[in-house]
């Protein structure tokens, strides 16, 4: 019987535990990929949208994954949420980001949100406003590789790469190789 893997945390160059590296976020993002076209039952009708910034290589990825699986192409695309924030008096120095959504629009597909971390579900709730302006799809769900706990707001994701108990002093930080360099999820 084999054993049971465990993913370990280790100490990272500045002092923060590295809890994902690059191979466990690649296993993650390959059994998301299984769950997704698990529920939806394949690839039709599917709309994998990328949260910026790091949601929008993740989106790309599973998309990837799930191409592989399925022999056919995903549609992905791209939501900022910074106008629909609702902490935007408090912090405004976010730049907005576009958004790009395929020519076949979000109505009446099944959209897939992508997200990196899931911490108070403020991202969420405004990226839900967002997708309201562009169209009406039959459904909507959300992806995440981490889930960090500490909701504000009552948003769950459908699918989770790793749920990473943390205290809210903690800092979730989150590298991907299309936007850092290299693969990894660390707290601080």
């Amino acid at each position: 019987m084999p054993a049971q893997q465990t993913t370990k945390a280790h100490d990272g160059a500045d002092g923060g535990r590295v809890v994902l590296d690059a191979g466990d976020i690649s296993r993650a993002l390959i059994r998301i990929s299984h769950e997704i076209l698990e529920r939806n039952k394949g690839a039709e009708d599917l709309l994998l949208l990328g949260l910026h910034t790091r949601g929008v290589p993740l989106a790309r990825r599973l998309a990837d994954n799930i191409a592989q699986v399925e022999g056919t192409t995903v549609a992905t695309g791209e939501l900022d949420v910074t106008m629909y924030r609702d902490d935007l008096r408090s912090n405004p120095t976010r730049a907005p980001h576009r958004t790009q959504v395929p020519p076949g629009g979000i109505d009446g597909k099944t959209v897939v949100l992508v997200d990196d971390v899931l911490y108070s579900g403020r991202t969420i709730r405004a990226a839900l406003d967002a997708l309201s302006d562009l169209g009406r799809p039959a459904v909507v769900r959300l992806a995440v590789l981490v889930d960090r706990g500490h909701r504000e707001l009552p948003i769950r994701a459908d699918h989770v790469g790793k749920n990473l108990p943390t205290a809210r002093s903690e800092r979730v930080s989150l590298r991907l190789v299309e936007t850092d360099g290299e693969d990894e999820v660390r707290i601080q």
